[in-house]
């Protein structure tokens, strides 16, 4: 594909070398890694934890082929940040049509509602684990929080602090794996082999709706165009192409193995035993005996870090998809990005006080998300294939059909939803 090539021609250029030598390389890491903690969220939790103790290491095919699309869509949609100037939904309002861009972002809206909803119940769900609050109690505290992050930080700092709770979480989940003893045959196996048990469509699709999540494709676009990188010369631009090519790499592979390590955990301990866990409250009860209070409470610790995360990264989709309704970039001192963020946090807020089941509502709840994705991943590759919005930076045709093929497989997956309820 044309980005490929591009990346090697780069690389082998000699004015291209000095600029991955020492540290520079990192001034280019960030607007991924605010995506990763997007889909290590408590939705993935959930979800992962219930594909792992209900059928072991079969599913680890979904967070494979997941990750892959996801690396596709995301290096797509912040080509389009770096190339245009702006998001994705500036430029769904720029150039679509109302009756096409209107519904489209009104449901990626809907999505980040549900996304706010599972990361803030994630985090209340943590703190009680940890001190017994209240779960209403500690949405509130989880929500108060993120909204003095949110109005209180630009994005380089909010980047920083991501950086250091993907840290954590990742850090947590090496501590419980070298805890358990993992059957790798079969894991390898699970990895590379489709397969989808009887039952298991709901939480397939809840898998791919926690790792391809829609709002992350808005905010990849919004966070990487801040950055305002398109309003320097073509030399410039192209090599800001390449270096967010190694920042997605690395930032999704980071997910694909955080994700994996939970499927891979509770397949080793619950399945193994022969224990279906429905609560994640449930899972911290039953790491005690199995694996000790250590490992229980880093588990709980990592799910609070991961709450707190995304529900900043969740926020911060929310205000950028309502804000480009207006043809505005996100800009938290703007009204309608502040209602944005408002919408998407306060709504999630309140629907938790409705929920009776948190498990439960965790994993429908990125099962809405997978049932929306494909609106906006065909609306993406509207956009990067259109010469008027792109330039010479539009899509080839290579690229095109692999993004077409993704958004059919997304299709084709939530048509075998449907079925699975009829």
């Amino acid at each position: 594909m044309k980005f490929i090539r591009s990346l090697i021609t780069d690389l082998k250029s000699k004015d291209h070398k000095p600029q991955l030598g020492g540290l520079d390389i990192f001034k280019y890491i960030g607007p991924g890694l605010l995506v990763t903690v997007g889909f290590i969220d408590p939705g993935n939790w959930a979800s992962n934890i219930a594909a792992g103790s209900s059928y072991g290491y079969v599913l680890l095919w979904m967070v494979t082929l997941s990750t892959i699309m996801l690396i596709i869509l995301q290096h797509n949609v912040a080509h389009l940040g770096i190339a245009t100037g702006l998001c994705l939904s500036e430029a769904a309002t720029l150039h679509t049509p109302k009756w096409i861009s209107k519904p489209v972002l009104s449901t990626a809206m809907l999505a980040s509602v549900s996304t706010s909803l599972a990361e803030i119940l994630g985090g209340a769900i943590a703190l009680n684990m940890l001190f017994e609050i209240p779960i209403q109690l500690g949405a509130i505290l989880v929500f108060v929080f993120v909204l003095i992050m949110l109005w209180s930080n630009t994005y380089r700092k909010i980047e920083k602090w991501i950086i250091a709770f993907v840290s954590i979480i990742g850090i947590s989940f090496i501590y419980e794996l070298t805890l358990v003893d993992i059957n790798w045959t079969d894991a390898a196996i699970g990895w590379v082999k489709p397969s989808i048990p009887d039952g298991s469509m709901i939480i397939v699709m809840s898998v791919l709706g926690a790792v391809v999540m829609p709002h992350n494709l808005f905010l990849h676009s919004e966070v990487i165009q801040s950055r305002k990188w398109n309003l320097e010369d073509d030399k410039i631009i192209k090599k800001q192409l390449d270096y967010e090519l190694f920042d997605t790499l690395l930032s999704m592979i980071v997910g694909w193995a955080i994700n994996s390590a939970m499927i891979l955990l509770a397949a080793a301990t619950f399945f193994k035993s022969g224990i279906l866990v429905d609560e994640l409250e449930q899972a911290k009860s039953i790491l005690t005996p199995l694996l000790g209070n250590n490992a229980s409470n880093i588990f709980a610790i990592a799910l609070l870090f991961a709450g707190i995360a995304s529900t900043i990264t969740s926020g911060m989709a929310g205000g950028s998809i309502f804000a480009g309704i207006f043809k505005e970039p996100y800009d938290i001192k703007d009204n309608h990005s502040k209602i944005g963020v408002g919408i998407s946090l306060v709504i999630a807020l309140l629907i938790i006080f409705l929920i009776s089941n948190p498990f439960k509502g965790l994993i429908i709840s990125q099962m809405i998300l997978s049932i929306q994705l494909p609106f906006t991943i065909f609306l993406q590759v509207y956009l990067t294939s259109s010469t008027k919005v792109m330039g010479k930076y539009v899509n080839d045709k290579s690229t095109t059909v692999i993004l077409l093929l993704v958004g059919i497989i997304v299709t084709y997956l939530n048509i075998r939803l449907l079925i699975s309820f009829l």
